[in-house]
């Protein structure tokens, strides 16, 4: 049986599973049934010094469902926690007294004050928790109020905190990082230089999931008004896969440990950001959305397919996969591929058709010998793949790798002549 014990940063989690810092993780009653389902871990939800958080009593989230109601994207306005700082303190202490082999890390947000930071990480610490979170990432709510994404946007300043934070604890600190901002590498560094022990992400895309066209607010709305809020869930995924493999391969934060956060709802979700380089994983959207014991599934799928192929840990998939994203100049355009059609799983909907015919290189025709019939024109086909995800039946398409033959798009050879960008006749600039 595979191993799915983790270990980050010395802390120790029978999984590499944990909650992230969220609605889920703001009380001991939500932690300990999470870890009587069987989650490796928590992010507590953010603490601050504030006494006055005061969080909407309307409508907190707004979402986004496909045609069958499945959950795409949730949007929240909700800030940190609004309960007493002393009562979740006394909280933490229990669960992790009751719970030692579990991982319980606290997420802090307070001003840019290194006093203000000194007191809250002391009183962090005679909990007992294992680590801390730096919260630099909310986008709403805090951030107007000089917090969240106001620090995790500025370099310095995420520098400057998480300095501080290693100067006045001896619990491991986490950055948890913003990605709105251009480039994730900056504030990725700087919290490296700062001297933090690791860094997760991401937190929430700053949006407006909708407009009730009726009364004119956005959604979710407050007495006829609507404010930006974080977007969360499976459809950040990508994004968030793009900026972990970006912290991973980048020479300047190479080593530094990810955990990795966004969109996580299936054991290959968090397979997939294990194997860009994160060292374990946090969910929040998929527990909102099926209950804890989805974990279940998460762990058991993982297992099973480690099995599968062969992996024994946890530690065997971190990275795998990592040194093959490559910038796109790097790509190999010497590699031809061709759409094929299975006509067995065929169901002649005509899908493909459309929109190669409408939108693309006009490579699949509709009528063979006088019949309804879908087949690809190899010369016109440039092996974009639109027709494979446009597909409603699963593998009835698939792309073949040409061996030998001519680029149809440009008269060209294919051979090891035009192995790279600067010398392929694509390349404008190779052409002068």
């Amino acid at each position: 049986m595979a191993d799915l014990s983790s270990e980050f940063l010395g802390i120790k989690s029978p999984n590499p599973f944990w909650l992230a810092s969220a609605p889920p993780t703001d009380k001991e009653l939500n932690v300990v049934r999470a870890f009587e389902a069987g989650w490796g871990g928590v992010v507590w939800k953010t603490l601050g010094e504030d006494p006055n958080i005061v969080n909407v009593n309307g409508p907190r989230y707004g979402a986004i469902h496909s045609s069958d109601r499945t959950l795409i994207g949730l949007n929240n306005i909700e800030l940190i926690t609004d309960r007493p700082l002393q009562i979740n303190l006394d909280e933490i202490t229990r669960v992790k007294r009751n719970w030692p082999d579990r991982a319980v890390v606290v997420s802090l947000m307070v001003p840019c004050e290194e006093q203000n930071w000194k007191d809250i990480l002391k009183k962090v610490e005679d909990t007992g928790a294992d680590g801390v979170e730096l919260n630099f990432g909310c986008p709403h709510g805090m951030s107007e109020r000089g917090m969240g994404a106001a620090v995790g946007q500025v370099p310095e300043y995420i520098q400057m905190v998480a300095q501080w934070c290693k100067q006045h604890t001896h619990m491991p600190v986490i950055v948890k990082l913003t990605p709105n901002i251009t480039d994730i590498r900056a504030p990725a560094r700087a919290a490296k230089e700062g001297g933090a022990d690791a860094v997760s992400l991401i937190n929430t895309i700053s949006s407006i999931i909708s407009v009730n066209l009726e009364t004119m607010s956005p959604e979710p709305s407050i007495d006829g008004w609507g404010s930006h809020g974080g977007y969360c869930g499976p459809a950040v995924k990508p994004i968030a896969l793009n900026m972990v493999a970006e912290i991973a391969r980048d020479s300047d934060t190479a080593g530094i440990p990810i955990s990795g956060i966004g969109g996580v709802t299936t054991w290959r979700d968090a397979a997939e950001f294990l194997a860009l380089g994160a060292s374990n994983v946090q969910v929040c959207t998929a527990a909102m959305t099926y209950g804890f014991r989805i974990i279940e599934e998460l762990t058991q799928g993982l297992s099973n397919w480690m099995d599968e192929s062969g992996y024994k840990s946890v530690n065997d998939i971190v990275g795998k996969a990592t040194p093959n994203v490559k910038d796109w100049q790097n790509l190999n355009l010497n590699y031809i591929s061709k759409a094929v059609i299975d006509q067995d799983l065929c169901i002649q909907c005509g899908r493909c058709h459309i929109v190669c015919e409408d939108t693309s290189h006009q490579a699949i025709t509709s009528i063979v010998d006088g019949k309804r019939k879908f087949e690809v024109i190899d010369e016109e086909c440039v092996g974009c793949n639109l027709c494979v995800s446009v597909c409603p039946v699963e593998n009835c398409i698939s792309m073949e790798q040409m061996t030998s033959g001519v680029d149809p798009r440009t008269n060209v050879p294919i051979s090891s002549e035009y192995a790279n960008w600067t010398t392929h006749p694509n390349n404008p600039s190779a052409q002068r």
